[in-house]
């Protein structure tokens, strides 16, 4: 069969196993040609083929809800939910979103990006059609280590305790536990995912608890065999522990054997987790032998890239600084600690999908004498704020967050973009945070961050290339950088990357002989007062920021000018609070009015 004349689910019905291997190598072609197009999720995609086209032939999506943890695996199952097409612009403004999305198509249930939550999903979906009766079938699929985080374990807390009929696919491409495999444990899967075979079993049992003392030899001698089997053969009886059964683990490449698999989980009653094993980057060599374009976004360090600065600086403060460590929560090639981890191997710490604990655990070194870094997306990192506030904060740690993606990042969309760190980072008392404008801003400020003991430090950067700046370009401590000179009628701030827009927008305003004054704020918290004093004495002041307008960068501006005895006109522009789609970041920015044009208009719209 043709994989573009596939329009739902309901095409692979009465296929031959010859014809879906044929059309797996299709997908796999589709899904290498749109990710080398337009960049994404190469490896979990290329693991997931088989599984995915087994889910659907075994569920009826949209009426059994199949949802996706970590949902940069999903692309196969749009292409077999009728949105082929959609790849040619995929993660592009107005095109197909990277992710689930319930706006694209009835099949997506969740709009799941961030790891370790699709069991709680399960669980309240799965009460839900209990409580109304509805008889539906309710398919988790969470891989790609998603069981590191600690989300998931109260997840599958809940669901064994609870009994709630789901079947949890654990996607094992390599990031996960797998137990051991050999000829009698796949005897013993084999006997333990038959449905049949399992309530006859449990009828011997009850037939011999009535027997007394002989029943009650034979019992326990058939308990006994049980738990050995378990613990030489299935260390995942962890799972049953927790009231899930368990069965496998399965070859995530055979659809026969998926299926016969998928099936039997729905015969039994409650919970049960069926483990499949996966070949991340399977079918495309360049995804199989290197590690980085398998495991995330292909291209994640790009040189010249704010992340490429923070990545060659930390290097060279490890070999200064002994008692300096670096933390990671899974993505230490994307965050750009794989040469720091490469350089001291004892120092660097991947605490899996565990933002939480990754800031706990900082908060301890720190109390022991370390200086740890927390290197981590601004997106992820709010998963994390009451730790960052009271676990940090609160103590006065000297942990340093290193928060990339911060801003608009573009291409993966609303779950992405790193809108909220500045609005909740100057909330946390004796937080100093940065917003570097430059390559190398960056870099002086890392340096400076190692110098600030007295509570935590945050440095946020934007996704993609930094400007490159000479040495006189670059500021120092905590002090604010005046980067342009006006006749003191109008004053404006970038924060962070919006330093360059904001330098554009006065050479537009010149060209109609209104000469601004410009600075680079450089610190978010605390706010330089030398440069409050002189906005202050100017007619109109505008501060532009790449994060939510109410409660960031801008709002603490206005109130410090506020004090001040001061008669100017201030306006602040950031994103307003909307969960914003996927684009490109200039023209994001442009929408919101946070480009050269959009700023120098509002400029001319106070003075007049």
């Amino acid at each position: 069969m043709r994989l573009d004349a596939l329009n739902n689910p309901l095409d692979l019905q009465g296929r031959s196993f010859a014809e879906l291997d044929d059309l797996c190598e299709q997908i796999r072609a589709q899904v290498i040609a749109a990710v080398n197009q337009h960049s994404g999720h190469l490896g979990s995609n290329l693991g997931a083929v088989e599984l995915t086209v087994a889910l659907h032939r075994v569920f009826r999506s949209p009426h059994d809800a199949i949802l996706w943890d970590t949902g940069h695996q999903a692309y196969v199952h749009k292409m077999l939910t009728g949105r082929l097409s959609g790849f040619a612009q995929l993660r592009q403004e107005g095109g197909l979103s990277g992710y689930p999305s319930r706006a694209e198509s009835e099949h997506d249930w969740i709009e799941n990006s961030h790891a370790s939550t699709v069991l709680s999903y399960a669980h309240g979906l799965a009460t839900a059609f209990y409580t109304n009766d509805d008889r539906r079938r309710v398919v988790a699929v969470i891989g790609d280590g998603a069981l590191t985080g600690g989300m998931a374990f109260e997840g599958l807390n809940n669901l064994g305790h609870s009994g709630r009929d789901v079947v949890i696919v654990l996607n094992d491409n390599g990031r996960s536990y797998a137990p051991t495999v050999s000829r009698l444990s796949e005897s013993l899967v084999k006997i333990r995912s038959n449905p049949t075979y399992m309530r006859r079993q449990a009828k011997i049992e009850e037939i011999a608890e009535r027997i007394g003392w002989v029943g009650e030899q034979i019992k326990r001698g058939v308990k006994m065999s049980k738990a050995a089997i378990r613990e030489m053969w299935e260390p995942p009886a962890f799972f049953e522990n927790l009231g899930i059964r368990y069965i496998g683990p399965f070859d995530g490449h055979d659809i026969a054997s998926l299926e016969e698999a998928l099936h039997n989980a729905v015969e039994f009653d409650g919970p049960v987790l069926v483990h499949v094993l996966t070949q991340k980057g399977r079918g495309y060599a360049p995804a199989e032998n290197d590690s980085i374009k398998n495991m995330h976004d292909i291209g994640s360090v790009k040189e010249g890239s704010y992340t490429a600065a923070f990545s060659e600086t930390l290097v060279k403060l490890g070999d200064q600084h002994p008692e300096l460590v670096a933390i990671t929560a899974a993505m230490p090639d994307s965050t750009g600690l794989l040469p720091f981890r490469e350089r001291f191997p004892e120092r660097c710490f991947d605490v899996g999908i565990a933002e939480q604990h990754a800031v706990t655990a900082a908060a301890g070194m720190a109390m022991g004498g370390l200086r740890p870094l927390v290197a981590v997306y601004s997106t992820f990192l709010s998963r994390a704020f009451d730790q960052i506030n009271l676990d940090v904060g609160l103590h006065r740690l000297p942990v340093i967050f290193c928060v990339d993606r911060a801003g608009v990042t573009g291409p993966d969309g609303a779950s992405h973009h790193g809108l909220l760190d500045m609005v909740l980072f100057t909330k946390v008392p004796g937080m100093t945070v940065f917003a570097p404008s430059s390559y190398q801003e960056l870099q002086q400020m890392l340096e400076d961050a190692m110098s600030l003991n007295a509570g935590p430090v945050a440095i946020r950067w934007s996704r993609g290339k930094a400007p490159h700046v000479s040495d006189h370009e670059v500021g120092t401590g905590l002090n604010a950088r005046k980067t342009r000179l006006g006749d003191g009628t109008v004053a404006l701030l970038g924060f962070g990357q919006m330093h360059g827009a904001t330098m554009a927008a006065a050479e537009l305003l010149a060209a109609r002989q209104i000469n601004a004054t410009v600075y680079d704020p450089r610190v978010v918290v605390p706010l330089d007062t030398a440069m409050i004093d002189d906005i202050a004495r100017h007619e109109v002041v505008v501060s532009v920021e790449d994060g939510l307008r109410i409660g960031g960068a801008g709002a603490a501006l206005r109130d410090m000018l506020s004090e001040r005895d001061t008669n100017c006109r201030i306006r602040v522009m950031g994103i307003p609070v909307t969960y914003v789609d996927h684009g490109n970041p200039d023209d994001i920015h442009a929408r919101f009015g946070l480009d050269a044009a959009g700023i120098s208009a509002e400029v001319e719209a106070l003075l007049a």
